[in-house]
């Protein structure tokens, strides 16, 4: 039989309202397979692990994806698949964390949660839970259909690192902008092989390092020398530069100037577009052509997610400054197109 582990670190797939004071508050997962009483008819053996205490997700940090990371490779050789349930304000940041540490992956690390507290008539929780189930156990030819870590809502299944949040209101929570689904829940559940990282042959590791000592600077008209300068100057090893649409800056001499200073101090600087979709393209635009030149690395098609978490990640690696710059600018768990 089929045996996927289920863990439970919180989010408003498993809240209840508080009738006191109105509030979404936490309740043990006991009471989800209570909720969802088609668990019992799937033909898996599910187990469960749950946080304690569950977790709201903003408060995850890289401690807590070791943790997943950790718990994962102890039940590695025990389960055929994962369920992470997750909430979903941080949910992309998590699953693109785990992909970078979850190095050789044969087996389907699925995140979801939900929008609706699984106790509300209306709740999409039940749905992306039970698929989720479905995407975890599915295989072919006896391996696993979907050997990455990915994220599940609203009827898609998406790349983990390729994954964003971008609405707080609608079931279509998450979309993935630069990059395909990997399958799509409809009468059949469809998968699309050609998406899907292929299942690696090297043995199953993890790397649970983590260097959270970045920084942000997020480009808008109008912006003050001291509002750059705040985070250039800052004890940051690396900086992610959120420029305009590929990759373009002002070419104002003082922030050329604070570029080249951080550069001079050895801080990695990271151009990633502001868009949801498309690319950094440095050199395509003279605004950018001066970056270029003093050694800024184009993101590519990353997202704000992937890029965080994979600096993070080559950072906590103990690698060469030059590596961690090349690596920045390759795909190394299909988290930008090369």
């Amino acid at each position: 039989m089929t045996k996927i582990l289920i863990i439970y670190t919180g989010g408003t797939i498993g809240m209840v309202n508080d009738a006191k004071t109105g509030t979404l508050i936490p309740f043990d997962f006991e009471q989800i397979q209570d909720n969802v009483p088609e668990l019992a008819r799937l033909d898996y053996q599910l187990s469960v692990h749950s946080f304690d205490p569950i977790l709201d997700s903003s408060n995850m940090n890289p401690e807590v994806w070791a943790e997943l990371a950790e718990l994962i490779k102890e039940k590695y050789d025990v389960f055929d698949g994962f369920v992470i349930l997750h909430g979903s304000d941080t949910m992309s940041f998590t699953a693109a964390a785990l992909s970078f540490m979850l190095q050789n992956l044969a087996k389907p690390v699925v995140l979801t949660g939900s929008q609706l507290p699984i106790g509300e008539i209306r709740t999409d929780a039940k749905e992306n839970l039970i698929t989720a189930l479905e995407i975890a156990a599915t295989k072919k030819d006896g391996r696993a259909m979907v050997p990455e870590v990915c994220v599940y809502f609203d009827y898609q299944l998406f790349r983990g690192n390729r994954s964003i949040k971008y609405n707080s209101e609608k079931f279509e929570a998450f979309a993935s902008p630069n990059y395909p689904i990997l399958a799509e829940a409809g009468v059949n559940l469809d998968f699309y092989p050609n998406y899907i990282l292929p299942t690696p042959t090297q043995p199953f590791q993890i790397h649970t390092s983590f260097n959270s000592n970045i920084g942000v600077l997020k480009m808008y008209p109008g912006i003050t020398e001291n509002a750059v300068r705040a985070i250039t100057e800052s004890d940051a090893e690396a900086i992610i530069l959120e420029a305009f649409g590929s990759g373009n800056t002002t070419t104002a001499p003082w922030f050329i100037t604070c570029l080249k200073e951080a550069v001079a101090a050895n801080k990695i600087i990271l151009d990633i577009s502001q868009c949801k979709g498309g690319s950094v393209q440095l050199g395509l635009y003279e605004t950018s052509r001066k970056l270029q030149k003093m050694g800024i690395l184009s993101g590519s098609d990353l997202t704000f997610e992937a890029a965080v978490t994979k600096l993070m990640y080559l950072l906590g690696q103990g690698l060469s400054t030059a590596e961690v710059k090349r690596l920045l600018e390759v795909s190394i768990a299909g988290e930008l197109t090369n």
